[in-house]
């Protein structure tokens, strides 16, 4: 009896999870189908798909270090002489940050560091939040109320100031430490997010009818309603991407970031040359500020087609 049970209760989360039409298209087709028509998610996928081959491939595409500086006794320069550098030239096309170091090189590099930070600050937050959401969503009672109150109260602040406070009560920040509280910003995102979703998926027909076929409580959260639950989720994870990206350069940028200035990273290439030469070189601040904004509308532009894509109310 409980193997004919768990038969027919896999049936049904397999149909709610792939979402089959009357045409026998699974719903996962029909999402890739219908983001390959649209033409924000080919431009947004097109530019993070760019944005990931430079971070992979830079050791490839930058002609130097990043922490080569070209003043150093003993080493040999390509040009004249290292004043020489003072912007483009023949073999440096972004010509050489205060520190004599090849500026492209430090470009290309950059991008392996912000999609570090940004993969990792991301998937920590999303890795909490699924499971304080999911906590809440399953259990309700007090310890949903718990939960809830407490990423009422982390949503009260704005989410800069809120990782602001928190890098600032660190004696010595660091990467890890902006890592973490662009995390713990986004953590109240996804667990209230997957909250919602996993209570609208408690009163679904596939759901309701595990709960009369006697499906055991675990079973239908695990089984049925979490992983419906996940989409909406997945979606602004990709959304929130694009947000950890530009909250890193902004700590960076105010000082509260890696103080490590032989790392090459944007915001900290942003805030700390930019911004004190910017009268004398300020392509030095133009160079990584349009990185930050080109990879943070590509991670927008392709969240944002997933998200009408998943909507309901857009199938026709």
């Amino acid at each position: 009896m409980n193997a004919l049970i768990e038969k027919k209760t896999a049936k049904l989360d397999r149909l709610a999870t792939l979402g089959a039409d009357a045409d026998g298209v699974s719903r996962i087709r029909d999402v890739l189908r219908r983001l390959r028509r649209n033409p924000v998610a080919i431009a947004g996928a097109v530019i993070v798909l760019v944005f990931i081959l430079m971070a992979v491939f830079a050791p490839l595409l930058a002609p130097h270090s990043p922490t080569y500086r070209f003043n150093h006794p003993g080493e040999p320069f390509a040009g004249d002489s290292v004043e020489s550098i003072s912007g483009a030239t023949a073999g440096f096309p972004f010509g050489a940050d205060p520190l004599q170091r090849d500026f492209f090189s430090r470009m290309v590099y950059g991008s392996r560091q912000t999609l570090f930070v940004g993969v990792v600050a991301t998937l920590l937050g999303l890795s909490v939040g699924i499971l304080l959401g999911a906590l809440a969503g399953a259990l309700a009672g007090w310890i949903d109320v718990t939960l809830m109150r407490l990423t009422d109260v982390m949503l009260a602040l704005p989410g800069l100031l809120l990782a602001i406070t928190l890098v600032a009560l660190v004696r010595q920040p660091s990467q890890w430490t902006v890592i973490v509280a662009i995390a713990m910003v986004n953590v109240p995102i996804f667990a209230r997010l997957l909250r919602g979703s996993m209570l609208a998926q408690a009163e679904s027909d596939h759901v309701l009818a595990a709960r009369a076929l006697g499906v055991k409580r675990r079973s239908i959260v695990l089984r049925h309603m979490l992983p419906n639950a996940l989409a909406p989720v997945i979606v602004q994870g990709t959304l929130t991407f694009a947000v950890a990206i530009l909250d890193a350069a902004a700590l960076s940028f105010l000082g509260l970031g890696d103080p490590d200035i032989n790392r090459a990273e944007w915001g900290l290439m942003l805030g700390v040359d930019g911004q004190r030469y910017f009268e004398v070189r300020p392509e030095l601040a133009y160079y990584p500020a349009l990185a930050i904004i080109v990879v943070a509308l590509g991670f927008t532009l392709l969240g944002e087609a997933m998200r009408e894509t998943l909507d309901p109310k857009n199938r026709r």
